[in-house]
């Protein structure tokens, strides 16, 4: 996957690593684009251990998208809410705690997504398979 941020994969791929530039965890890329009816085109989900965090990624992926001119979006959630959703209609970045991603398990929801991980330097690395969290994971 190639790092360019005038595809939605490499605006999403620019999310991710926001992300994990504010210490996220579990970051995950799911491309949708194959299944029919999905939401969006890629999504991005990221663990967060506190409510701090949460705020430091959503914020800095918000400017980031804004800068890029891919709209600007308030985060869905809330300073107290345990999940914060940043809408871009191609993109839906989910910045959750490790709680909230466990229950909902998104990554279950959307199995058959052809999913993407970050190394830690930030390159993104197709997986296998999708990885399954379970509660309390």
């Amino acid at each position: 996957m190639a790092f360019d941020t005038s595809t939605t994969l490499g605006r999403a791929v620019l999310c991710a690593r926001l992300a994990q530039d504010k210490l996220a965890q579990d970051i995950l890329l799911l491309d949708m684009t194959e299944i029919e009816g999905a939401p969006a085109d890629v999504f991005v989900i990221a663990s967060v251990t506190s409510d701090a965090q949460m705020q430091a990624v959503t914020q800095a992926i918000s400017r980031a998208m804004k800068e890029l001119g891919a709209g600007s979006t308030r985060p869905e959630g809330g300073r107290e809410s345990p999940w914060n959703i940043l809408d871009y209609f191609d993109i839906v970045v989910h910045v959750m705690m490790a709680d909230a991603r466990d229950f909902y398990r998104l990554e279950r929801l959307w199995g058959d997504a052809k999913a993407y991980g970050l190394t830690p330097d930030g390159m993104p690395h197709e997986l296998s398979t999708v990885p399954r969290r379970s509660a309390g994971a």
